[in-house]
């Protein structure tokens, strides 16, 4: 799923879509954590991962809303809450085999869009600091650990931000955030100048 400012992405599935893609899931996950290669034991130990929990339950959410299947949504937010330390919001799109390395204390609020094979660490939040709109993630993209991205900022392919970044502006595929607020760096390349990354 790779986004530009205003893209809103693949469109959730529905119903039974929802639980299908609990499969694809399992086997993406499993391949990037085989370096591209899937077997038996690597999709049983995904099966076991917490963070693997967390997106299959938010599948299901997806199913029960879609088919109008009252208060399993909410059962199963709370849940994810209860269990894993994690907040989903019901309109957040979850692209193919994201990866919740660790689920403690993160936040995907609102109407964000997150690609495929995007791995988040523990304790971010993807948000609005103004109620201006929620961010686009590219597909793998890595979160680091504490990383806060907020408002209508777009994260291209690819990218990597750093621990505890607050990102504020757009991301480019490839590229380096880290800093509060975000300096933006380009892999092999300078910094980029402040009046494009919001850093000054």
């Amino acid at each position: 799923m790779s986004v530009e400012r205003g893209d809103v992405g693949r469109r959730p599935a529905h119903g039974a879509g929802s639980l299908f893609m609990v499969v694809r899931d399992a086997i993406s996950i499993a391949r990037s954590y085989g370096n591209g290669e899937v077997s038996p034991r690597g999709v049983g130990e995904v099966l076991l991962h917490d963070g693997y929990a967390v997106l299959a339950m938010s599948r299901v959410r997806g199913a029960a809303r879609a088919l109008h299947v009252v208060g399993v949504n909410r059962a199963l937010r709370l849940a994810q809450m209860a269990l894993y330390g994690i907040e989903i919001g019901k309109d957040v799109e979850l692209g193919e085999g994201v990866i919740f390395v660790h689920t403690l204390g993160t936040v995907v609020g609102g109407n964000a869009r997150i690609g495929d094979r995007v791995r988040i660490m523990g304790n971010v939040t993807i948000g609005t600091a103004k109620d201006n709109g929620y961010p686009r993630i590219g597909n793998d993209v890595t979160i680091g650990a504490g990383a806060r991205i907020l408002g209508p900022v777009v994260v291209g392919d690819g990218a990597v931000i750093g621990a505890n970044a607050v990102v504020l502006t757009d991301v480019p595929a490839g590229a380096l955030a880290v800093g509060v607020p975000a300096i933006v760096q380009l892999r092999g390349a300078k910094t980029l100048p402040e009046s494009r990354n919001g850093a000054g």
